[in-house]
């Protein structure tokens, strides 16, 4: 009888220091967890993070949603792309010419592909305005409000709330563009050239017009004027030109919890570059015949049907301009 009450009190006391070896290594691990970004991003230095009252120029849990879409994505699970298009609240002509051209729905059968266009606030509230805006939503169902100035210095916050969107709602898509309404998009070429991209594609990647030689304006008379006290480093890190880039969409998640550690600056590209930067992601330039063309066209070019055949996306356009090329390059499939 002794020696069974024996064996029962030794396995009691194993089962009980395996129980405090089991509690002692999971808060272990949370205090590891909650402590230590280097575990969830082992590559990584550490890094200081910005001031909260910084941050929270740019943190999407500033601002709240006047107009979403929360169930856009849950439609289509895992679309192949989503478009997001930065806009004003009066740009309704170029909501409207790209919903007739490269954002209208099916255009590429068999391929999944959403648009969304992405608007902060006037500075000076309109009633009117804001109710026709309204309506438009209702019936298109392809606008994201957020109660920010819409205002040039406040594109990076408003392409923060592009990063948080895609990353909240959108998980499931593969890709995602940010892209400016005044832009030509070649849409069968960019699904073709994802298409063709591996599986490495998939994550950490983001392609466009890379600029890797930039150096921060001083002369405060300058549109994209830095002081020191802002940026005080000599050169900016690569990034991608703003007027539309592509990345995999897991970067979302990444570029917005990099954004911690980064002071706000007023040029929203290259302050995803500064981000890339923290994750240690590098953009790609995509081009075709041995770096020679520029398959990101941020320059202007005269419209020829063939040329913009082998380009994905070529700036300056307004909506009236888009439209009319838009019908003669359908023809581009069966002449170029």
């Amino acid at each position: 009888m002794k020696f069974l009450l024996g064996v029962k009190m030794r396995k009691r006391s194993r089962f009980k220091l395996l129980k405090y070896l089991a509690v002692a290594g999971l808060i272990t691990l949370l205090v590891i967890f909650a402590f230590n970004d280097t575990l969830l991003w082992p590559s990584l230095p550490k890094k200081t993070p910005t001031p909260k009252n910084l941050h929270d120029v740019i943190s999407p849990s500033t601002y709240r949603f006047i107009l979403n879409q929360p169930e856009l994505c849950e439609k289509k699970k895992s679309p192949f792309l989503v478009l997001m298009i930065p806009v004003t609240l009066e740009s309704r002509e170029a909501r409207t010419a790209i919903r007739r051209t490269w954002g209208q729905h099916g255009l590429i059968p068999g391929v999944d592909i959403l648009h969304l266009f992405v608007v902060g606030q006037p500075a000076q509230s309109d009633p009117v305005l804001q109710e026709h805006f309204e309506r438009e939503s209702n019936e298109y169902g392809d606008i994201i409000q957020m109660n920010f100035v819409d205002s040039y210095h406040n594109l990076t916050i408003k392409t923060m709330m592009i990063m948080n969107w895609i990353a909240t709602y959108c998980q499931g898509a593969l890709y995602t563009m940010k892209i400016d309404a005044d832009v030509f998009l070649n849409v069968r070429y960019l699904v073709d050239y994802l298409h063709g991209r591996d599986e490495s594609s998939r994550k950490d990647y983001i392609t466009g017009s890379v600029i890797s030689d930039a150096v921060p304006h001083r002369d405060s008379s300058n549109k994209w004027y830095i002081p020191e006290d802002l940026y005080p480093d000599t050169w900016y890190p690569p990034y991608v030109s703003g007027a539309a880039y592509v990345f995999s969409t897991d970067l979302a998640r990444k570029i917005s919890w990099a954004s911690r550690f980064v002071r706000p600056i007023p040029l929203e590209d290259v302050y995803v570059g500064m981000c890339l930067q923290v994750l240690g992601v590098k953009p790609v330039y995509a081009t075709q015949f041995l770096g020679l063309r520029n398959l990101f066209e941020v320059r202007r070019l005269s419209y020829e049907r063939c040329t913009f055949s082998k380009r994905i996306v070529v700036n300056g356009f307004n909506p009236q301009n888009l439209i009319r090329i838009w019908h003669d390059f359908q023809k581009s499939q069966s002449t170029c």
